[in-house]
């Protein structure tokens, strides 16, 4: 790693200065990541201590603030105990803890009533790791970002939520980090530095260009810069990739500020009318109540080469990704 760093931070910061969102106009931008302990294809338990320390280090060494979201179903993948000393170790480095789900599923599929329930599996160990720190469980991510269909579904979620305490965390810029994450964890298991070098670079410039996207949509719906809500994944690409986000943030002029804070603009009182299937973003929501457009011909999908690894790995797991390889 120590080889090729220095050549690819310079060819980083070169891409960052030139790339779309820098000399903007400044903001704030709130990050969260989903689906802790981590997203990975790799079952190895030492990997996710490992991409969790990095990415905790990396968030505090650039002092951005975050919100982990977690699936306690993961915890019984692989070794429980430490499983959840990772949960642990985010909320003793002084970030905060919501729940994502016990399984991950979509309400669409189980229904509002048994949805719920899920969302209270969810909840004990994640409860009590947050009272130790004399914390509350208040936040809420909707898995997939299906907050239900039909109507009636959503409406029972959302008010089951509220009566709980619950908040919920929307999302107002998505760069699909996951889609880039796995083909990332397979060149990690084949130990193919280039082919891993190559797979940040595209998700660095990918991110690059979504967060200009999203702010043109914010503009084009509000007038004006939003504080943002920046929706990522606990995984090893995003370990290794902190320092360059970081580094788009700040030529981005965008201030990471806390979720609580990001949540304090007025945008985030524009009601939610959508309840289809899909799982969409806010601005695209909030779009249909102010009945006002994105700029759709601007929008690009994820490199074509990235599609087609993810759809590779996602549907075809080979045997040699049950394990990362161990002396990083």
């Amino acid at each position: 790693m120590r080889l090729f760093q220095p050549a690819f931070m310079i060819f980083a910061s070169l891409f960052v200065l030139s790339c779309p969102t820098a000399h903007a106009s400044s903001g704030k931008i709130a990050l969260t990541f989903d689906d802790l302990p981590a997203l990975t294809v790799l079952r190895d338990q030492s990997y996710v201590d490992q991409l969790n320390r990095k990415l905790i280090r990396g968030l505090k060494r650039h002092h951005l603030p975050t919100t982990g979201f977690v699936n306690e179903g993961k915890l019984g993948e692989l070794d429980r105990q430490r499983q959840s000393a990772v949960l642990e170790e985010w909320l003793d480095n002084g970030f905060d803890l919501g729940n994502h789900t016990y399984s991950h599923e979509s309400p669409n599929i189980l229904g509002a009533k048994a949805y719920i329930e899920d969302i209270i599996r969810g909840e004990p160990v994640l409860r009590a790791l947050l009272e130790k720190q004399h914390k509350t469980l208040r936040w809420f991510r909707h898995p997939y970002l299906e907050t239900g269909s039909p109507e009636e579904v959503k409406a029972q979620i959302d008010t089951w939520l509220a009566q709980h305490g619950y908040r919920v965390a929307p999302v107002t810029i998505d760069a699909s980090d996951w889609e880039f994450a796995e083909p990332y964890d397979a060149a990690v298991a084949r130990r193919d530095g280039g082919e891993r070098r190559r797979i940040r670079q595209e998700y660095l410039d990918y991110t690059a260009r979504m967060i200009a996207w999203y702010r043109k949509s914010a503009r084009a719906l509000f007038g004006r810069d939003i504080s943002y809500v920046l929706l990522l994944h606990a995984t090893r690409l995003n370990a290794d990739s902190i320092a360059a986000i970081a580094a788009i943030l700040r030529h981005a002029n965008l201030r990471a500020v806390s979720l609580d804070e990001a949540l304090e603009d007025p945008a985030y009182r524009t009601i939610d009318p959508y309840s289809g299937r899909d799982g969409i973003e806010w601005l695209e929501r909030w779009s249909l109540t102010l009945h006002k457009d994105l700029p759709w011909d601007d929008f690009i999908d994820p490199p074509a080469d990235i599609k087609m690894a993810y759809d590779r790995i996602d549907n075809d797991q080979p045997a040699n990704m049950a394990h990362a390889p161990h002396g990083r």
